[in-house]
């Protein structure tokens, strides 16, 4: 990681006050929130219908949309809380790739009821992992930093129970069965004992298919876990929208 990195992460970190300005127009704001009330009002929440099973925004009420159908038969339950679109798009790109952390703090806040909602009661938060080289080059892994403001917020431990042994090519570039293929072999379950009987909540930060969701609770099944839900800050809607 370079020095102009590090310096900019530090001077965010101890002198920029992340609520001095709304985050998607650049307005000075006095409301102790992330974003102005009139562009809170316009985030692409998900808040519409959804595919019972992924969570995905779709036209009318399914119990399996066309996404996941047949597909994500290791999850027992997904739910985000933003359609993947303008500004949240950006902002989930700011904070994974500009180390701007701190907005992992703000989707925090609208995970927390989202966790309530769904009656998640979840023994263990844990987080889609990244190799060692990975980290070392964006300074965090976002899902677990957004795992550890989620578990102030819900009183749920963060396990910290998966690694992935190595890096893979970009999901958004493949097709629904490359990124299978993609991820085969690729997470593996480091506290089986822990998992044992346990019911998880997986963070992550966007879900486009689910393939990387649907791989690991795979393997967190089959170490012992009861149960795997997924909880992300946004999620892809199906093509067709059913």
């Amino acid at each position: 990681m370079g020095v102009i990195v590090k310096l900019k992460r530090f001077i965010n970190e101890y002198f920029f006050n992340e609520k001095w300005c709304c985050n998607v127009c650049g307005k000075e704001i006095f409301n102790d929130k992330y974003f102005c009330d009139e562009c809170e009002k316009t985030l692409p929440y998900n808040d519409g219908h959804v595919c019972e099973h992924c969570g995905r925004k779709v036209i009318a009420p399914e119990s399996y949309c066309s996404t996941c159908k047949g597909a994500l038969t290791s999850l027992d339950k997904c739910r985000s809380a933003f359609v993947y679109q303008k500004p949240i798009n950006h902002l989930i790109q700011n904070a994974k790739y500009n180390g701007n952390k701190y907005l992992l703090k703000a989707f925090a806040d609208y995970l927390a009821p989202l966790y309530f909602k769904n009656y998640f009661n979840a023994d263990y938060l844990c987080f889609v992992p990244m190799t060692k080289q990975a980290i070392d080059k964006r300074g965090y892994n976002q899902s677990e930093e957004l795992a550890r403001f989620l578990s102030k917020k819900v009183n749920v431990p963060v396990l910290d129970c998966l690694t992935k042994t190595k890096d893979t090519q970009r999901q958004a570039q493949l097709t629904k069965m490359q990124r299978l293929k993609n991820l085969i072999g690729v997470f593996r379950v480091s506290k089986r004992k822990a998992i044992k009987d346990k019911t998880l909540l997986l963070i992550d930060d966007v879900t486009t298919t689910g393939s990387t969701a649907e791989v690991i609770a795979s393997a967190l099944k089959k170490a012992g876990a009861q149960k795997v839900y997924l909880l992300s800050v946004a999620s892809v809607p199906p093509r067709d929208g059913y």
